[in-house]
């Protein structure tokens, strides 16, 4: 259990890291991108330190949802 919570930290990590390098670029899509790895810490964080693995699927289906509605219409505007 314990190894899992440090791969997933240090893909956390990881992924800040990715965050800072694209937020120094001036690309077309930059801000889509920083979006969707937001999506993947916030879910990386959710599933594995909130222990909303174990929830029920509901709940599960239910924060995948509202986040994929929040990419949108962030990304909408």
């Amino acid at each position: 259990m314990e190894r899992t919570f440090n791969i997933t930290w240090f893909l956390l990590i990881g992924l800040t890291l990715i965050t800072a390098i694209f937020s120094s670029l001036e690309m077309r899509y930059v801000a889509i991108i920083i979006l969707g790895l937001a999506l993947l810490k916030f879910i990386g964080v959710a599933f594995f330190f909130m222990e909303l693995k174990k929830a029920n699927v509901f709940w599960r289906i239910l924060l995948v949802g509202f986040l994929l509605l929040l990419l949108t219409t962030v990304w909408a505007i």
